[in-house]
């Protein structure tokens, strides 16, 4: 019998990607996490060379009310608010991958450059327990309808993954038929806590 796998899903910024995809798993009944990687928090600003940044620590309510005091009009017709007021449903604020001790059956990425660096986190922390751990990296656009694309694609992926009663010998064969029903390329590694 599948018991419930522990999922994680990370972007960089733990804003739209990560948080989309944590929204719609969450309401499907999955046990899921998610964070960022990133050195800061960024979100787009009035230009793309001036984006608005936060330390990792800052809720979303406190990124709520700066955009909304800085300009409501820009940040309502971008979509930012929106994306606050969904995130600040979910949980507090946005969490770093590499100050997390939670662990996870499966880390799911949403681009290479975050893949990498939840891959180097391991490898800085080394191998302490020997538990396994799936990082599987499938590339999302960062914007909200391709944040929404890929939620649902997830969803697919966690879907496979779950239903399986021996993930680490199924994970192969769940992977490739995902890629060939999805059109989608996929990185997987195996790490351990």
């Amino acid at each position: 019998m599948p018991h419930e796998v522990k999922f994680a899903v990370v972007c960089s910024s733990n804003m739209n990607r990560s948080m989309e995809a944590h929204s719609f798993l969450q309401k499907k009944g999955f046990n899921i996490s998610s964070y960022g990687t990133g050195e800061k928090i960024k979100i787009p600003g009035k230009s793309e060379k001036e984006p608005n940044q936060y330390p990792f620590g800052t809720s979303y309510d406190e990124i709520y009310q700066d955009l909304k005091t800085k300009d409501k009009g820009l940040y309502t017709k971008n979509g930012m608010l929106h994306i606050m007021e969904r995130n600040r449903r979910i949980k507090r604020g946005p969490e770093k991958f590499q100050e997390t001790k939670n662990k996870y059956e499966v880390i799911l990425t949403v681009e290479e450059k975050v893949y990498d660096q939840v891959l180097a986190d391991f490898n800085e922390k080394g191998n302490q327990v020997e538990e396994p751990v799936h990082v599987i990296n499938m590339n999302v656009v960062d914007n909200p309808e391709d944040a929404t694309i890929g939620a649902f694609l997830l969803c697919d992926l966690a879907s496979l993954l779950s239903i399986s009663d021996d993930l680490d010998n199924d994970i192969d064969e769940i992977i490739q038929e995902f890629e060939s029903k999805s059109q989608r390329e996929i990185l997987h590694s195996v790490l351990f806590y």
